[in-house]
């Protein structure tokens, strides 16, 4: 079970790091560039901590495809972006695929 929790923080620091990213201006602000790389290495950190008992692809697939959907939201909330309909699409089919991964396939341990 705490290969979930780390899979979780590897998420949010995920999501972190790639809103900071925009903030960096290109890493010409340090403290954004700092942030965002601390961020991104604390994702990397968690992940690494959940492949050590969950197949590197499930895990990468769960990481990538949450993290992707997350940031695609939190991009229409703070950053004010906007989704056309071919990318709501895509984000609920992400969203399908990692259901079926977690609820459907016996690759992922429980």
């Amino acid at each position: 079970m705490r290969q979930y929790l780390f899979l979780a923080l590897a998420i949010v620091f995920e999501v972190a790091w790639a809103i900071l990213l925009k903030y960096t201006e290109g890493f010409t602000r340090l403290w954004p560039t700092v942030a965002t790389l601390v961020t991104y290495l604390a994702a990397l950190y968690f992940l690494n901590l959940t492949v050590r008992t969950m197949p590197v692809g499930i895990a990468y697939a769960v990481w990538a495809g949450t993290g992707m959907v997350l940031i695609a939201l939190l991009g229409v909330v703070i950053l004010k972006q906007q989704l056309d309909l071919p990318a709501i699409i895509g984000l609920t089919l992400i969203v399908a695929g990692v259901l079926v991964l977690n609820l459907g396939s016996k690759t992922v341990t429980h």
